[in-house]
């Protein structure tokens, strides 16, 4: 998350009034932070603490492992879940796998290292909570998989969906190597926002997150 789209000195007051991080998640937060690996932002954290104490889900499915900070956010908050987190980068797996090593004592998560579309394919599981933060390009290629997953009544989170108010213009004001993201999440807003078989709302915290609730066994993003 790079673009923050509310009022600065909101983001500031989010980030700093509301409750830190200690302990494990603080260190593995600070050096993200210092090795510029993007992770979820302060205030996302607190939302995901709260939305995840509230559902308690039993089974979380992630995309986007990155160095395993969300997946260990998660895992606290949702004592008694399991998590499937799939990552393809390969330096990031090994520093999420170091971390989920030492950290995840209750051996809550599952790192599958590889390309989503390739990887979601071989899932035979129902997870009754996602979360993406991936390819922005591609949400909208993995979303038809993730929904076939997910429960009745389960919920996906997709974060960095605004690109700092970018998804808001018209494709000529788009930077030609933007554009890819650019038309894959208008792809996903015309496929979620209004679609009967979903619930969808947006949140402006970080770069913009999408909530979406699956009503029905088939949804049909057409």
């Amino acid at each position: 998350m790079r673009r923050p789209v509310v009022k600065p000195e909101i983001v500031d007051f989010m980030r700093t009034e509301q409750k830190q991080l200690h302990g494990f998640l603080a260190e593995i937060e600070n050096f993200a932070h210092a090795e510029n690996v993007p992770v979820i932002p302060h205030e996302t954290v607190v939302y995901f603490q709260f939305l995840l104490q509230s559902l308690q889900p039993k089974n979380i499915l992630e995309i986007g492992t990155a160095i395993g900070f969300s997946a260990l956010l998660m895992a606290q908050a949702s004592p008694s879940a399991k998590i499937t987190t799939i990552e393809r980068n390969s330096e990031m797996a090994d520093l999420a796998r170091e971390n989920f090593a030492k950290y995840d004592v209750r051996r809550q998560i599952k790192l599958l290292e590889g390309d989503a579309v390739d990887v979601l394919t071989s899932l035979s599981d129902t997870y009754d909570f996602a979360f993406m933060d991936s390819a922005k390009s591609k949400y909208i290629v993995f979303l038809p998989e993730i929904l076939k997953r997910l429960s009745i009544g389960g919920i996906v989170v997709i974060d960095d969906v605004f690109q700092g108010g970018d998804v808001t213009l018209d494709e000529s004001e788009i930077k030609r190597g933007q554009r890819a993201i650019y038309r894959g999440l208008r792809k996903l807003f015309e496929a979620t926002l209004t679609n009967p078989d979903l619930t969808a709302t947006l949140l402006p915290l970080g770069d913009g997150i999408l909530m979406i609730r699956k009503n029905i066994a088939s949804i049909n993003l057409a």
